[in-house]
């Protein structure tokens, strides 16, 4: 895998945040704490782009269907006990 290197700025107080992150054992160094916040930023992409297909799916499979839940626990307890 390839490397770009860039160059970020950053407010005191995030630096000292960073730095003490560094302290604390959770990172080595300044770009693998930046790394992980951008991985960890995909994933919650991904997240909400696996919500937003799943509502999709869900508007498009059509009417709303009335749910009864004793019914449904009935039907539960015959099944299982």
């Amino acid at each position: 895998m390839s490397t770009t290197r860039k160059t970020i700025t950053v407010t005191d107080k995030q630096d000292n945040w960073i730095k003490a992150q560094i302290a604390a054992g959770e990172f080595t160094n300044d770009s693998e704490y930046i790394r992980d916040l951008i991985r960890r930023d995909q994933a919650g992409q991904a997240d909400i782009e696996a919500i937003r297909a799943a509502l999709i799916e869900g508007e498009k499979s059509g009417d709303p269907q009335l749910f009864d839940g004793d019914l449904f626990k009935q039907e539960m307890i015959a099944k299982h006990g």
